[in-house]
């Protein structure tokens, strides 16, 4: 049992860090502020490019400019340094250590191995269930965004965007910080787990209820291993190797 076994502790948070750390209200309030400064972060991007290239700053623009690869890639670049810079405020306040706060931790190797294996077996699962619904395994609309990126030399770029910084920002803000408060609260990890990967689930609304499914699932294991290992690192690792496994096969290798 976790409970008997020292790596593992019980579905508990230590007390003793209780007033240095935002309860249930406090974190949601936080975390909303923190996703409207990741908001802000990409949409600023696209506002910027817009405004170099002479273009009105309205709505058409935006659609415009954020549809090229080389422009989304960037947005979602520049959407981490405003979500940490939100994150670390707010952590700030309550005078807490930011590493400590979001168990910024490294990893052992089997840990790594352990969730890499447990979500190899997962994303193998819901790719079976897509080819025998003859389903597509990838958004069609990430499928060509990918490949226009790859045709116009923006591959590197769309690499680096989804494959470090948009685990980063989305680690930090669901298996992070949302996390942190709400396993200290009433909610205790089991809770923390399931709402967090909610939260992660609705920043990707752009996908269909299926690939939705997959998302929340995908997130109960990263937040199994962020409780198991102690670590963010750990989430951030096996969520980047998710992200960068399938914007190769994608670009480079077919779909």
């Amino acid at each position: 049992m976790d409970s008997l076994n020292p790596d593992y502790p019980p579905l508990t948070e230590t007390p003793a860090d209780a007033p240095r750390v935002w309860m249930f209200v406090g974190t949601a309030l936080w975390g909303l502020l923190i996703f409207i400064a990741m908001f802000l972060g990409q949409v600023g991007a696209i506002l910027v490019l817009a405004a170099l290239r002479g273009l009105p700053i309205d709505m058409a623009s935006i659609q415009l400019v954020g549809r090229e690869p080389q422009a989304l890639a960037l947005s979602v670049i520049m959407g981490l340094p405003t979500t940490l810079a939100a994150v670390w405020l707010a952590i700030r306040i309550k005078k807490a250590s930011f590493v400590d706060y979001l168990a910024l931790r490294w990893p052992s190797w089997t840990q790594i191995l352990f969730g890499a294996v447990g979500l190899i077996l997962l994303v193998v699962a819901w790719e079976a269930m897509s080819r025998s619904l003859g389903r597509e395994a990838t958004p069609g609309f990430m499928t060509d965004l990918l490949k226009s990126g790859r045709d116009k030399g923006a591959a590197l770029l769309l690499l680096f965007a989804f494959s470090v910084a948009a685990p980063m920002s989305e680690e930090v803000l669901a298996r992070g910080f949302l996390y942190r408060g709400w396993s200290a609260s009433f909610l205790r990890v089991p809770g923390a787990i399931i709402l967090s990967s909610l939260v992660w689930t609705v920043v990707h609304l752009q996908y269909d209820m299926y690939f939705l499914a997959e998302v929340f699932t995908i997130g109960l294991w990263f937040g199994y291993m962020r409780y198991r290992a102690n670590s963010l690192w750990l989430t951030i690792i096996l969520h980047a190797l998710n992200n960068m496994t399938a914007v190769v096969l994608t670009m480079w290798l077919g779909s």
